[in-house]
């Protein structure tokens, strides 16, 4: 668990893959608490990750860019990767850049499982 008062972490498993629930802010001054929790968990656990956003309530381009840079690093290692419960109204920055479009997302768990078993 990493809690700064802006950002709360933590991580269960769903199987072999790791689940990153997150809750608070992801800006600029939560960036680093960020970047460093999805490092240990790929270290910790491997390639699949999925990222639920759920408790989101801001996000800036920055933690967009992490998101993305760990996704391209999941899939380049053979991982699995989805993004769930992606709320539009604190995650615009996703749909405002396109990325929306491009990011495996997701409303629940069980559907980001079921398209990791395709």
């Amino acid at each position: 668990m990493s809690n700064n008062g802006l950002l709360s972490l933590t991580s269960s498993m769903a199987g072999d893959i790791v689940v990153i629930h997150v809750n608070g802010v992801l800006d600029a001054t939560t960036r680093e608490q960020f970047s460093d929790y999805l490092d240990a968990a790929a270290d910790d656990h491997g390639p699949d990750m999925i990222l639920d956003l759920g408790g989101v309530t801001f996000m800036d381009s920055r933690a967009l860019g992490l998101i993305v840079h760990n996704w391209q690093r999941s899939t380049t290692a053979g991982g699995n990767f989805a993004l769930i419960s992606v709320q539009y109204p604190n995650s615009k920055v996703m749909w405002v850049t396109g990325l929306s479009q491009r990011l495996p997302l997701f409303d629940t768990l069980d559907e980001a499982l079921a398209a990791f078993a395709v």
